[in-house]
């Protein structure tokens, strides 16, 4: 079924939107979301939660891309759920780790006069990573957006953990100073 027909099918309120989003894009939510969590059952509960929040949400939402809002939400979840667990030490620390890489050239704390703000950084990390070669995307967007683990990277893309993180590095630094340039950081 087509991400138009099932989003049609939340705006009428038909319960089927569930079930083919669940069919459609179950192990997807699920997949992302262990890559943050590590734990199966807490993942399973953030798909059920993206599920619930979807259905709250769409109409008057009408996404593009249900994968992409889907997403969104499940990562969202996740990561309000991974800080929930933190202190039990769950997630083998990757998520920290990530998280911490990040930290060093991302502000932090939005209030709600930074809202446009943060708009503002999506376009210039948007802007910095259309700048960059295909393999440095993928290799950020793999790390920093669906959280994976430098071996499975380094098993999906045939390049090193050395590289990736010496790569992954220079990035960092390199975005951070376009950060600095911005304004967003000092």
């Amino acid at each position: 079924m087509e991400d138009s027909e099932i989003i049609a099918l939340y705006y009428e309120r038909n319960e089927d939107a569930l079930r083919h989003t669940a069919e459609q894009y179950g192990s997807y939510c699920r997949h992302l979301s262990f890559q943050i969590l590590r734990n199966h059952a807490d993942a399973e509960e953030c798909v059920n939660d993206t599920w619930v929040r979807t259905w709250n949400s769409i109409p008057p939402a009408h996404p593009v891309s249900l994968r992409a809002y889907l997403a969104k939400i499940t990562r969202n979840l996740s990561f309000d759920r991974y800080e929930a667990i933190h202190a039990k030490k769950r997630g083998n620390g990757e998520t920290a780790v990530i998280l911490d890489e990040l930290a060093e050239c991302i502000p932090s704390d939005a209030s709600v006069e930074e809202e446009v703000h943060l708009h503002q950084l999506t376009d210039v990390i948007t802007r910095f990573l259309s700048e960059r070669t295909e393999t440095e995307r993928v290799l950020f967007v793999r790390r920093y957006f669906f959280n994976e683990p430098l071996k499975e990277i380094a098993s999906r893309t045939g390049i090193t953990r050395g590289n990736i993180k010496t790569i992954l590095y220079r990035m960092r630094q390199d975005l951070r100073n376009v950060l600095k340039q911005e304004d967003y950081i000092q």
